[in-house]
């Protein structure tokens, strides 16, 4: 990457002051990108699984796409999975995403054509000095730079252990709101968000809830029940796949239908472009007729 490196140390005007008040508060940064949008707020960390499932990644981008839209700067830590679905979708949403670094900004982790484009679209940021490699004991350092650098923390679909429940926790000592996507209760990644959510994390849904908080949007005048329920497709197959992903075994004894008929449904409903097939025959419901997602 052939982009220029910035120095910024504390008293530099593009310095991000909220970083004075974390826990052992960094000395200096060094930048790669256009440096002159580190100062954009407010600012949104989602952070999640290396490993989502279809669900995972396909609510990863809806809420950076929505929240970049709407003027926010989506932050995340550039891992494979969640972060690196939520700095695309803000890239292609036309908004700023900063990616923290657990590595020098000259040798990004995982490299690749992403971080080439956060480099001269959006910003590398990192505490580590140009040259330094990624180590395993930086990226729990760096998690609190990403909780530090957002105003809320969005986890969507995390191991009971991971490295996004430490971004959590620094965020929820730094007095940050910290939201968890709920998740099928059998799926090891919704682990880590159910636990977040016993621990006092607040349930989100949908990403208008963070930008009512952030004040960039009106909270809804229907009720969170009437505002579901008209978003309800009105074929049972398609119900079903509302906030899941199932196979066609699950559907099938979901709908009390034999699974030869679902499939041939499932089939046409495919074809017309209301659900898409994932890996391992696991469908779910295709964007368009998501109400307003």
């Amino acid at each position: 990457m052939g982009n220029p490196v910035y120095h910024l140390k504390p008293g530099d005007h593009r310095w991000p002051t909220e970083l004075d008040v974390i826990e052992a508060p960094p000395k200096e940064l060094w930048i790669r990108g256009d440096v002159d949008r580190l100062p954009e707020q407010p600012r949104v960390a989602i952070v999640g699984s290396r490993a989502p499932s279809p669900y995972g990644l396909d609510q990863a981008r809806h809420f950076a796409f929505r929240l970049a839209s709407q003027g926010v700067s989506i932050v995340s830590g550039l891992a494979r999975g969640i972060d690196q679905a939520a700095h695309q979708a803000a890239l292609e949403a036309g908004g700023t995403t900063l990616a923290v670094l657990g590595s020098g900004v000259d040798r990004p982790w995982p490299d690749g054509e992403l971080a080439r484009r956060i480099a001269t679209e959006g910003v590398l940021v990192s505490e580590f000095p140009p040259g330094s490699s990624p180590r395993r004991h930086h990226f729990p350092r760096r998690n609190r730079l990403i909780s530090g650098l957002a105003d809320t923390v969005v986890v969507i679909e995390a191991a009971h252990a991971s490295g996004s429940l430490i971004t959590a926790h620094w965020a929820a000592d730094q007095g940050k709101q910290v939201y968890a996507l709920p998740g099928r209760v059998d799926h090891p990644m919704s682990r880590g968000c159910h636990r977040l959510l016993r621990e006092g994390a607040q349930l989100i849904e949908d990403p208008g809830e963070v930008l009512v908080e952030l004040g960039l949007e009106a909270p809804p005048e229907s009720s969170p029940s009437e505002s579901s329920s008209k978003q309800q497709p009105s074929d049972p197959l398609l119900r079903c796949l509302v906030g899941e992903t199932l196979n066609a075994n699950e559907l099938s004894m979901r709908v009390g239908r034999v699974v030869e008929e679902v499939l041939g449904e499932l089939v046409q409903h495919e074809l017309d472009g209301r659900i898409i097939r994932g890996p391992g025959g696991l469908y779910r419901l295709a964007r368009s007729i998501r109400g307003n997602k």
